[in-house]
């Protein structure tokens, strides 16, 4: 017992190395650019380039900061097994005895997703039935909504409650490497032709360039396949493996159209879309019912009484229905009148 707990500790240790790596990676960078590069020309020119700089760098590491400590949303209570269930669940030994008692439980919630041979999808380390689009993550060693997939480089599992924020780090990361190669290209072609005076600078500005074109490249590719999978509302998990329905595999199941699917990742609040914020939750229930195949209707029917009132039933009759995409533990949000789903 004590080894295995012991051995857990350094796997969480090591987990942390890529990205304490990338924070002083970033904080060299802002080093070499801020101190040791000399930029010559205008004092408006090097305002600018300041500017610039200090602004994608602050987006970019508040967008990291909150893909790393966003904590993953996790199914609620509502799917998991009654205790009369579960201790019968765990007596039986055959699996369609335990998928009998899971159908009969499942009829209760919003499942539209199966297995590969068409039974319950159950976690048996979690011991909960898994909504739609939720995967269990080994290394987190939780069942996680909407998983796309576990990054090493942030030491977190990327899904529901931080995919914003993992592809606004993507998109900023982009931007201050982008920027900081474009900014220092005149600088690494004087190093080469030795019109740089002869300082420690000249180094610096060298792995400079190299690194911020380097992680240019690989950030790119990612970059542009995540794009790819917002604008058809799948997972890295669903691109590689098509989601199961009733009626068999369906990879564009989930698709409500290019605008709407990238309202599912950004909210439908325009002015929030490029800040690592959390989107206001209603865009989040109202994108989820019509994943549902308009399981309740239309989000305009719901809405019908307006108003505060007509708000709170909204999200009433949402919860009562116990919609598998959004019965989550927000945890991860401290905000004041935020739905908390245990």
């Amino acid at each position: 017992m004590a080894p295995t707990h012991v051995l857990r500790c350094c796997q969480r240790g090591l987990a942390w190395i890529p990205v304490i790596f990338i924070a002083l990676v970033v904080c060299w960078s802002y080093y070499a650019y801020v101190v040791e590069l000399c930029l010559s020309g205008s004092l408006y020119k090097l305002v600018i380039y300041l500017a610039v700089f200090h602004v994608s760098f602050i987006m970019f590491v508040w967008s990291y900061w909150k893909t790393i400590f966003t904590r993953p949303s996790t199914p609620s209570k509502e799917f998991c097994l009654p205790k009369s269930e579960k201790e019968q669940y765990e007596k039986e030994q055959r699996p369609e005895t335990q998928q009998e008692i899971l159908k009969r439980v499942a009829t209760s919630l919003p499942l539209y997703t199966r297995t590969g041979a068409g039974a319950i999808r159950y976690c048996d380390r979690c011991q909960v039935i898994k909504p739609d689009r939720c995967h269990h993550c080994s290394a987190c060693d939780m069942c996680v909504l909407k998983m796309d997939h576990h990054c090493p480089w942030v030491n977190n599992c990327v899904g529901f409650s931080n995919y914003k924020f993992f592809i606004l780090f993507l998109t900023y990361s982009l931007v201050y490497c982008l920027f900081i190669a474009a900014s220092v290209l005149q600088y690494f072609i004087k190093f080469w032709t030795s019109d740089l005076p002869e300082s420690h600078a000249k180094f610096h500005v060298l792995f400079l360039f190299f690194v911020a074109a380097m992680f240019c490249i690989s950030i790119l590719s990612l970059f542009t396949y995540h794009l790819w999978l917002v604008g058809k509302n799948r997972s890295t998990i669903e691109a590689f493996r098509a989601p199961v329905f009733r009626n068999g595999p369906d990879k564009n199941g989930f698709s409500l159209g290019f605008s709407k699917n990238i309202a599912q990742v950004f909210g439908d609040q325009k002015l929030y879309w490029l800040l690592p914020v959390f989107t206001r939750i209603a865009a989040w229930l109202k994108y989820a019912t019509r994943i549902k195949m308009c399981f309740l209707g239309s989000v305009e029917d719901l809405c019908e009484d307006g108003g505060p009132a007509g708000q709170h039933r909204f999200s009433d009759r949402l919860v009562s229905h116990n919609l598998g995409l959004v019965l989550f533990s927000f945890s991860a949000s401290g905000r004041p009148g935020a739905p908390r789903l245990h």
